[in-house]
């Protein structure tokens, strides 16, 4: 039987789950899609109808396949969440605080793309039905499961 599975990149990441502490390791996104140029995005694999997704640890080099309904964030070193500079100059950057669930707390900015007359923080995280989101710093994007989300604080 031929293997027609397309290629994959591994993407350094820290997974946090709903049971345990964050854990480094890799994640594994398309080199190609059929939508856009370049690789898929890791909230586009997160946002995939599947409901798992491979995750190699760093302590073990044995991939689990995770959950991504048990899945509160995955990060990312340095990578912006929108990957195209002219839609990143245009999108509206909010700051927030977000509160998750055990009482965790992520700050950063969120990159709206947004119409300027709703374009606040509730219309960045009522914008989809997507169950991922981005939060990003100047180290890390925060790809967040808006379920595990208590609370968000617009921050000036």
């Amino acid at each position: 039987m031929s293997d027609l599975s397309l290629p994959r990149t591994p993407v350094p990441a820290n997974l946090l789950l709903t049971q345990g502490v964050a854990q480094p390791g890799q994640i594994f996104v398309m080199e190609r899609v059929p939508h856009h140029d370049g690789p898929e995005t890791v909230l586009e694999l997160l946002n995939r109808p599947e409901g798992f997704f491979a995750f190699r640890p760093a302590a073990n080099h044995d991939v689990l396949l995770i959950s991504k309904v048990q899945t509160v964030s995955l990060s990312v070193d340095r990578q912006a969440p929108i990957a195209d500079p002219a839609r990143l100059s245009a999108a509206r950057m909010l700051g927030v605080e977000l509160v998750l669930t055990g009482g965790s707390k992520l700050g950063g900015w969120a990159s709206a793309e947004l119409p300027d007359h709703h374009a606040r923080l509730l219309d960045y995280l009522n914008a989809s039905r997507d169950p991922f989101f981005a939060v990003w710093t100047h180290a890390a994007t925060h790809y967040v499961n808006r379920a595990y989300v208590l609370y968000a604080r617009p921050l000036s």
